[in-house]
């Protein structure tokens, strides 16, 4: 299994970080794929297969933390990357909610 489980909504409260720069005070950390819950069920394989996907984005994929499960709100296309080429853990910046 690549994550945790895989999820379709976002279920923590807002946070009110829209864009990458509002992310981009959170130093990036190594987060394992298997304690991941994604927030989307689908993926555009199209960006998952773009070697300039992060082009106009941050570079590293966002996590929230919120009632001791890690959701990944932004980034699925890194992560199935990151899985397929064999890696456990993905960079991300993670803000803690609880």
């Amino acid at each position: 299994m690549i994550f945790k489980a895989v999820g379709d909504r976002r279920p923590y409260p807002d946070h009110g970080l829209d864009s990458p720069r509002d992310w981009a005070h959170l130093a990036p950390r190594m987060i394992r794929l298997d304690e991941l819950v994604t927030t989307k069920s689908t993926l555009d394989l199209e960006t998952l297969l773009t070697t300039d996907s992060t082009f106009f984005g941050d570079i590293f994929a966002h996590v929230v933390g919120w009632q001791g499960t890690l959701y990944l709100e932004d980034g699925l296309h890194r992560a199935l990357r990151a899985a397929l080429q064999q890696r456990p853990v993905l960079h991300a910046r993670l803000l803690v909610l609880d």
